[in-house]
């Protein structure tokens, strides 16, 4: 079953952010657009590449009122320490949220039971905490935040124009559809 269209399950967990601990739950995904990006694990060698990329989008995104939120089922702690020792990590400025208990990865549909480790699961909320756009890599490839950023822009395009539809490669300004009967066949 889709988790497309779905409200975000409840979860509380401990989350790093900018020199603190704090806690996160799925009230944190209401009111605004959010980005939750799960990673298999701390102190690898994908993870990092992607997360960095990430925060090089991450004022772009924080401009169209989105807030991000990385996860993997390490502890907050575990977070911490990677932020103080890795140069790359030490630049994430997102909140980075700990699920040992696999709780959120499992609610999100990305655990690898048998590693304990999540996928790379990428999801797109809207302001109603309702899951809008989902993206799963297998382990080796790497994501681009920038394709994110056109994703969130047409999610949001769709959300503030009822009836209108982003085609394939929409960019912000470009044409949009408007679904009828009269459009049928002719595209």
């Amino acid at each position: 079953m889709s988790l497309i269209g779905t409200e975000v399950k409840p979860f509380k967990a401990q989350a790093y952010h900018n020199g603190e601990f704090i806690e996160v739950t799925e009230a944190n995904f209401k009111g605004k657009w959010s980005v939750v990006c799960f990673y298999p694990a701390d102190f690898t060698f994908v993870c990092p590449t992607e997360l960095e990329d990430l925060q090089e989008q991450y004022e772009t995104l924080k401009s169209l009122g989105v807030e991000v939120y990385s996860v993997s089922t390490d502890s907050h702690f575990t977070h911490k320490a990677w932020h103080d020792t890795s140069d790359t990590i030490r630049k994430i400025t997102y909140v980075m949220i700990g699920d040992p208990t696999h709780t959120i990865s499992r609610n999100f549909d990305v655990l690898i039971e048998e590693e304990g480790v999540a996928d790379r699961g990428t999801f797109i909320i809207d302001p109603d905490g309702v899951i809008q756009a989902i993206e799963i890599n297998a382990g080796g490839i790497g994501r681009n935040a920038s394709t994110l950023v056109d994703k969130i822009k047409a999610a949001q395009y769709v959300r503030n124009h009822p009836g209108e539809v982003c085609p394939a490669k929409w960019k912000e300004g470009a044409e949009t559809l408007k679904p009828s009967l009269d459009l049928v066949g002719k595209i």
